[in-house]
């Protein structure tokens, strides 16, 4: 026994030691690699740095002739000739051009699909990179010193042909117009966002009839009766709903009076607030903006850009767990999730086992998935028109020709991620808008009859449709006055 317990200490010594040298020595090869990629950089074939070059774009930069957001490749070519390397790559939703001379490297993106072209979004000075693209862990040293082409102020178009530089998705939000003539810009105002950050002209230079602050004042109605429903005292109160979405902006006025739970699952690092999640907690439960602004919010955060269905299962398996616990006050009756590619992700067989298990506990999971949930599309507002009248519609781009039901998702107002008291006014909305607006109406289901099933909200709402020109259009008053008579007839 004596000799067996003094062979194990050795061994366990002689492992230790391995373990140790295995350690350093994978230091020291990392450590020589990285000064061998460096050594390259010094080493490659490169072209001098051209002073007069350099100095002319700080220059254009302080003066503000190159300006983040509004410089396009074709103006820094203009200044210093064709480069001599240039290349596009895709960067998630987005794409980057990078071009480079002799010390200096520029880089322009935009998104892939808009119109809008390639605009600045930084430039480097005075570094060692020679006549190379990269885009490695080097790129920052290699690349020299960046130039301020104020990426961190207020982006102010300096003539008409900036307005075109701005792509639908984002618009003019946080960006000054004041010094633009718009009156003969009406058509392009009409697609594009903007917020209440939105520095605009004064009325004399704005197009006839376009009033901004108004707009954003009248797109917080969730339209279509939902507000006279509201003073009715049908307005979510005594239903919790939760959202799982990105990082949220959680001191927002329109929903942190309301919010009961902010959880994050599944995410590794502090992260900044996401437009995404802050708008449809806006539309579910926004105070002002909302189609259930007394219902109480659950919000969690997972890592919707991974392709795993698996956070969303672990935060609906949870929710059903806290369901059960009886000293939870209220229990949470939907759950509002903006995503329909279930079926392209991982654990895909997991997701439909938890929606299995969710109905079979009395938990209403909507999200804008047409072959697990309910075939549905867009609708866009007509601005200018009563919210409150189905003929105010017209059919939206996110819409087939089989959906049964149409939502408002476009030219309406939300909160913005921006600052707790910052709203957008989204002229593009997406399926994402939707599966809030039916969240919040399944709350308000839930607050005239409580015991109403999950599967019964969902068929009604296509049941009370109302059809125009447009489609399907949800019809929130016929829907609830729908819940109470089958609450009656039971």
């Amino acid at each position: 026994m004596g000799i067996l317990t003094k062979f194990l200490r050795i061994s366990s010594k002689i492992i230790k030691i391995l373990g140790r040298a295995a350690f350093w020595l994978l230091a020291i090869f990392g450590f020589v690699t990285l000064c061998a990629l460096i050594a390259l950089g010094y080493c490659m074939p490169s072209s001098p740095v051209d002073p007069t070059k350099v100095e002319r774009i700080r220059s254009a930069a302080s003066e503000g002739k190159l300006a983040y957001g509004l410089t396009v490749p074709e103006e820094i070519k203009g200044m210093l000739g064709t480069p001599f390397a240039e290349t596009t790559i895709d960067h998630g939703n987005r794409q980057r051009r990078i071009l480079v001379w002799p010390g200096v490297q520029a880089t322009f993106e935009k998104f892939k699909e808009d119109l809008a072209p390639f605009t600045l979004s930084y430039m480097q000075v005075g570094g060692i990179g020679g006549n190379s693209i990269r885009t490695d862990i080097l790129s920052e040293f290699l690349a020299g010193k960046s130039v301020n082409v104020g990426r961190n102020r207020t982006i102010v178009l300096r003539n008409e042909d900036d307005l075109t530089k701005f792509n639908t998705f984002l618009g003019y939000a946080g960006v000054s117009l004041v010094n633009l003539d718009l009156k003969a810009h009406a058509e392009l105002l009409e697609k594009m966002p903007f917020d209440s950050r939105t520095n605009w002209p004064g009325s004399d230079k704005l197009p006839d009839g376009f009033d901004p602050i108004r707009l954003l004042e009248e797109g917080k109605n969730p339209g279509l009766g939902v507000r006279r429903l509201h003073e009715q005292g049908i307005n979510g109160l005594g239903v919790s709903i939760a959202i799982i979405d990105g990082n949220l902006l959680q001191n927002h006025l329109e929903y942190a009076q309301q919010m009961v739970t902010y959880e994050e699952v599944g995410l590794a690092k502090l992260m900044s607030p996401q437009m995404h999640g802050t708008a449809v907690a806006s539309i579910a439960v926004g105070k002002t903006c909302g189609v259930a602004p007394k219902a109480s919010l659950h919000y969690f955060a997972v890592p919707v850009w991974k392709a795993d269905n698996q956070p969303y299962c672990d935060v609906i398996n949870k929710i059903i767990k806290l369901n059960k616990n009886r000293d939870v006050p209220e229990q949470i009756r939907v759950v509002s999730i903006s995503d329909g590619r279930f079926s392209r992700l991982f654990n895909f067989d997991h997701w439909q086992q938890t929606l299995s298990r969710a109905e079979q506990n009395g938990l209403l999971v909507v999200t804008c998935d047409h072959s697990d949930f309910l075939i549905y599309g867009t609708l866009v507002r007509i601005v200018g028109k009563d919210p409150d009248n189905p003929l105010s519609y017209r059919r939206g781009k996110y819409s087939t020709a089989i959906d049964v039901l149409r939502v408002p998702a476009i030219n309406r107002t939300i909160a913005s991620h921006h600052g707790p008291d910052v709203y957008t006014f989204d002229r593009t909305g997406g399926m994402s808008w939707g599966a809030p607006y039916l969240a919040g109406l399944a709350a308000l289901a839930y607050q005239v009859n409580p015991e109403i099933k999950p599967k019964t909200i969902v068929e009604l709402w296509p049941q009370t449709a109302v059809r125009t020109d447009a489609g399907p259009i949800v019809n929130p008053t016929g829907f609830i006055e729908a819940v109470r008579k089958h609450h009656q007839d039971k």
